[in-house]
């Protein structure tokens, strides 16, 4: 839930989180009226520069993306941000039992370029912002996904070691005065068992047919497998970039993918073949160990097809046995739900972000909205449609575990919700007192505009905000 009290440290998800992520391209630098860029070195951190186009930039990705206003404050703020995760990674490497290897690092790569992919919408698209191929933005990201990683990792060290005491909750929780805690919509708290709908015969068969025809054409040189994608493919994600995915784990494939894409031989067009996102054609053009480079063309099945008996005559056999049999029902959801996420932990419904059990009732959607308005705590529902939260529509049994009313944040109601941004806001306070004796043992200078503003912020009168 995106909803949270006042909190001492001004940039808290960001000393709690992955520290600082490289933005998708450096910010315009500041250009003189002759058209020349002007930068400088704005701090100095035991012999690494920061410049003031890297604060600039990360500012710019803070206020478009977290919506803040900008000052010279934040400026600041955000420089002292970069300084943290500098001292941090010093520490890191002094310490020789933290290590990062190769590996790790290749992942984080991957998945910030998988990333940025989506953002922009095609890896060419990504290379034009850059003006470097992705090999290349690798190759440059990566002394500084290294160091991000040996960052986190010790401060992940010191956070695992902060705790709070039922005392620390409540005297935490007595700072705000009644009137300025906030107030929390209806909450519940769910589990379900989902089943997907299968798709008619005569839907697939229009998909492998479809599949088969874009194949014949490419391996008897009508055409080639990227124009197919650009103008067929269902993989929106890749399509308008040929239907080209590089530089991707064996094990982040669906296996009947990665079993394809795992022996095929390299230029070969695969014969069609079927997953659970539809019927795909591929081509490898690389394969380094378990890293692949493919182009591929997706056709889904037209789910408007799909005849959802089944599921529904499925989910209520389940609904039954749980029913009459007293049968878990946590154990049923593990044994018989399609959806993945949910059947690991019994069928619990979490917040995608946070993780969380307690869910906003306006946030899950109208379909889900009409199902649980009617029932009662312990109450198993019957087989209904809904979007789940991934987007996708499947049919289930929802078990309504907790129902909260709107209601304003009390202690006796919403002691988990508390305690986590008690304790949330005591790693923030933590963290910032241990990374200023750390900052203690490294040489850090500012420069430049820091300085300025350093010596102008600490003139100005204090706030009244």
């Amino acid at each position: 839930m995106l909803l949270s009290f006042p909190s001492s440290a001004r940039f808290l998800p960001l000393l709690l989180g992955l520290l600082v992520t490289p933005l998708l391209a450096p910010a315009p630098a500041a250009q003189a009226q002759d058209g020349n860029v002007i930068d400088e070195i704005v701090a100095v951190v035991d012999g690494k520069i920061i410049l003031r186009s890297d604060v600039d930039g990360y500012v710019l990705g803070l206020t478009q993306q977290q919506g803040m206003t900008y000052s010279d404050q934040l400026w600041m703020d955000a420089l002292n941000q970069l300084v943290d995760q500098e001292v941090l990674t010093i520490h890191a490497r002094r310490d020789t039992t933290i290590q990062i290897t190769d590996d790790q690092v290749d992942q984080a790569l991957d998945q910030r370029i998988r990333q940025l992919t989506s953002q922009v919408g095609s890896e060419s698209r990504l290379e034009e912002i850059y003006g470097k191929s992705i090999v290349q933005i690798k190759a440059d990201l990566r002394k500084d996904f290294r160091d991000r990683l040996l960052a986190e990792q010790i401060r992940g060290r010191k956070m695992n070691n902060v705790r709070i005491t039922p005392t620390e909750v409540e005297r935490w929780f007595e700072q705000f005065p009644t009137d300025s805690l906030p107030t929390l919509p209806t909450t519940v708290r769910v589990a379900h068992i989902v089943r997907y709908p299968k798709a008619s015969d005569q839907a697939r068969q229009e998909a492998l047919e479809i599949i088969t025809s874009i194949r014949d054409s490419v391996v008897t040189g009508t055409t080639s497998l990227e124009e197919m994608a650009r103008r067929f493919s269902d993989d929106t994600g890749s399509a308008s970039d040929g239907g080209r995915i590089s530089d991707i784990q064996l094990n982040e494939l669906v296996p009947e993918f990665a079993a394809i894409a795992s022996r095929l031989p390299i230029g070969e067009v695969s014969e069609p073949f079927e997953t659970t996102f539809g019927f795909h054609i591929l081509r490898v053009n690389e394969r380094r160990g378990d890293e692949v480079d493919f182009n591929h063309v997706l056709i889904r099945v037209d789910e408007s097809q799909a005849d959802p008996t089944e599921a529904i005559e499925y989910l209520s056999a389940v609904r039954d046995s749980i029913l009459t049999q007293e049968i878990p029902f946590e154990l049923m959801a593990r044994r018989n739900s399609e959806e993945e996420a949910s059947a690991e932990v019994g069928g619990r419904v979490l917040d995608p972000q946070t993780r969380e059990r307690d869910l906003f009732l306006s946030a899950l959607g109208p379909s889900w909205q009409s199902t649980l308005d009617t029932m009662e705590v312990g109450e198993i529902s019957k087989p209904a449609e809904a979007e789940l939260l991934d987007g996708s529509r499947a049919y289930h049994i929802v078990k309504l575990q907790k129902w909260a009313p709107e209601h304003r944040v009390s202690l006796e109601q919403d002691y988990q919700f508390i305690k986590e941004r008690a304790l949330q806001d005591k790693q923030a306070r933590v963290l910032r007192e241990w990374i200023d004796r750390l900052r203690e043992d490294v040489y850090i200078e500012l420069r430049g505009k820091a300085r300025r503003l350093s010596s102008s912020l600490a003139q100005a009168p204090p706030s009244q905000s």
